[in-house]
């Protein structure tokens, strides 16, 4: 069970602007068990004694993972995406999009735990963020974690604009307003959501014009990306070798993906929760699939 965390005294986030490497002594061992053997020793009179360490790690769920974390190449930005901690409306099933909720007290408990989780590991240059309190929330908490590195709000880093369906429960959608909710599951990707909400295809640039940006700042550095569900799904399709969308992005899962210059993406490892409690934190949050917002 995860230790509870006072909640970090938090200021109003910066108007959004146009517009994180972690120190590690060690990685996680590629195998729950792993055997490590003390380094030989020149031969000495007596008996020589070899000693051995065990360590366990608990197993975890994941989509696709490759745990361990190698140098940062000069030619690409190492971006670990987040997506943000537990709201009280993903616990709902209501829909966010572009309104601003607070993380809950089980979002800023995983925010807390991934945050001393990237503290453990290389260093990050710098944590940007959705301008969206519940984004925001969650990279205050993770950039306190490390040290205090600077976060960098961003207003492209949002979710998706659910223009009418937007603060309406997800399961009364469809009888409350039927023609936003038929646009939003249209296969379309021109399809616009009535009351200013954004196609897919919108979506698509937003999200990849404002990552490839970040990546060609940071070039041979790792950072901190904190968004939303929709935006995560996207980078997730746009790196695939096979444009293929990933299932559901967990509350705080740790997806990294490398961006060269030239428009190549690689996904490095994606949807690693290690860090949660899966009996208490990996399922209990809405959104983060198709009906992400």
């Amino acid at each position: 069970m995860l230790s509870a965390t006072s909640p970090l005294p938090l200021t109003k986030p910066p108007q959004a602007s146009q517009s994180a490497q972690l120190n590690v002594g060690a990685v996680r061992p590629s195998h729950p068990w792993q055997r490590h053997q003390c380094p030989s020793r020149s031969p000495i009179p007596g008996p020589i004694s070899l000693s051995f360490s065990l360590h366990l790690n608990p197993p975890f769920r994941s989509n696709r993972i490759v745990p361990r974390l190698g140098c940062v190449g000069s030619d690409y930005a190492e971006i670990i995406v987040l997506r943000h901690g537990e709201t009280a409306w993903n616990a709902d099933g209501r829909i966010q999009g572009h309104l601003d909720v607070e993380l809950n007290d089980a979002g800023r408990q995983q925010a807390a735990v991934v945050g001393d989780r990237l503290s453990k590991e290389p260093k990050i240059s710098v944590v940007y963020s959705s301008d969206l309190a519940r984004a925001y929330e969650t990279a205050q908490i993770i950039a306190a974690r490390c040290g205090g590195i600077r976060v960098v709000t961003d207003v492209d880093l949002r979710e998706r604009h659910l223009g009418d369906l937007q603060g309406l429960v997800f399961r009364d959608a469809a009888k409350i307003n039927p023609k936003a909710h038929q646009a939003f599951v249209s296969r379309e990707t021109c399809q616009e959501i009535p009351g200013g909400g954004e196609s897919r295809d919108q979506l698509h640039q937003r999200c990849t014009s404002s990552v490839q940006r970040i990546g060609n700042k940071h070039k041979g550095e790792r950072v901190v990306l904190v968004s939303h569900g929709g935006f995560i799904r996207t980078l997730y399709k746009q790196a695939s070798p096979d444009g293929r969308s990933v299932a559901k992005v967990l509350n705080t899962s740790v997806n990294i993906i490398h961006v060269y210059d030239d428009g190549k993406w690689t996904i490095k490892s994606w949807g690693d929760v290690s860090h949660l409690n899966p009996t208490g934190y990996l399922q209990s949050g809405f959104g983060g699939d198709e009906k992400s917002g």
